[in-house]
């Protein structure tokens, strides 16, 4: 276990601290330094506070600030205030949410604020040990929500901070390895101030360098206020940091959509809603045939599939485009199909629909759903 002497400790956090009051990014879910969801109510209502901030944690997981901050704008511009955003539809809250990925973050979101409304009078909790009661808060999240807006001493660890400590303190081994994982939080947790010390722009500042000047690769060693007090940087090896376990290769798969136009409605297609579990969960697509192997695929077989699931009647099948889609786990391989059906049914299936490609705007589309529908038009 490693425990700092209280000198680097302090060292630390003076360093850091004072070097993010000089060059923290003006970001539009932040407080000025020493601010915390009290004094910002009691001081000036108008700037960022604790609901800014779930919402800014929440789309900046695995995605990077400069594609949030549009988002971050376009959300709050239609969801103000979390009674708001708990009053909405889920299919508005994803249709916002579509572009940034990983929409389970949107779902997530939309139900934490309906239990804050519900269950905690409209008052986002103030503890970590409550704010991990919410969905979708994890340790992480509750720590960087308690302390940069209630100034509570809550320690974070993503992928910056793990890579500033991993070459501060020369951490050799893996750092996804569950034993130092928790070391690390451990060692988060002591350098962390109390509330006097502003944990919350303290925990900022390890996020700030992380992404400004301690960078996975070509490090701006230089410029670095910890320079002095970093292992890896006098062993002349901090690129060589963290290390991290051998990731396995996502698994090859096809997927094959079918774009089916309406026989007398031009630019017209049929669309349905996705299973409310899986990936891209509740969200609407042209129909997709998702095959877990890598075999060839006739098109008979995809007639066979139309009439049997869709009650649509077909005779000619185009392949349009073929394109790749990477997710964590998957290597997906998009087949575009325009299909011409020869018949119809009179009646639809619940949650499905034929929209023209121009009246699109409310229906929450997956990435590559809109990858789709853009070669669609153009065709």
């Amino acid at each position: 276990m490693i425990k700092p002497h209280s000198k680097t400790i302090s060292a630390i956090r003076s360093r850091l601290l004072a070097w993010y009051d000089q060059n923290a990014r003006d970001l539009p879910w932040r407080t000025p330094p020493y601010l915390s969801e009290i004094d910002r109510q009691s001081q000036a209502t108008n700037l960022p506070g604790a609901y800014h901030t779930l919402v800014s944690e929440a789309m900046l997981q695995q995605t990077q600030v400069a594609t949030v901050i549009p988002y971050f704008h376009r959300f709050l511009d239609t969801f103000p205030t979390l009674k708001s955003l708990a009053q909405a539809d889920e299919q508005q809250v994803l249709t916002l949410w579509q572009g940034l990925g990983y929409y389970r973050r949107a779902r997530n979101l939309h139900a934490c604020a309906n239990v804050i409304m519900s269950e905690h009078q409209g008052q986002i909790p103030h503890t970590v040990d409550e704010l991990l009661k919410l969905p979708g808060i994890g340790q992480y999240t509750a720590g960087a929500i308690a302390s940069i807006a209630f100034n509570q001493p809550a320690p974070i660890l993503d992928g910056n901070v793990i890579r500033i400590l991993s070459r501060i303190f020369f951490i050799t081994d893996p750092t996804d390895h569950t034993p130092i994982k928790k070391q690390l939080w451990s060692l988060a947790e002591q350098l962390v101030p109390e509330t006097s010390g502003r944990p919350g722009d303290y925990n900022q500042s390890m996020m700030e360098l992380g992404a400004l000047i301690c960078s996975p690769r070509n490090p701006n060693c230089n410029t670095c206020p910890l320079q002095k007090l970093c292992k890896a940087y006098a062993d002349g090896s901090p690129e060589s940091l963290p290390i991290t376990l051998p990731k396995s290769k996502p698994r090859p798969v096809h997927h094959h959509i079918l774009a089916i136009q309406h026989p007398s409605k031009p630019n017209t297609y049929f669309f349905e809603q996705r299973p409310s579990t899986g990936l891209w969960s509740n969200m609407y697509q042209l129909p997709t045939l998702e095959l877990n192997h890598n075999k060839d695929f006739e098109s008979d077989q995809l007639i066979t599939y139309i009439q049997k699931h869709l009650k649509i009647k077909t005779k000619n099948i185009t392949q349009l485009k073929t394109f790749k889609h990477q997710t964590t786990h998957l290597t997906i391989t998009f087949h575009l199909h325009a299909i011409t059906p020869t018949s119809i049914p009179t009646k639809l299936k619940p949650n499905t629909a034929w929209r023209s490609l121009t009246k699109l705007t409310d229906l929450p589309l997956s990435n590559p759903q809109q990858q789709a529908t853009k070669c669609l038009s153009v065709q």
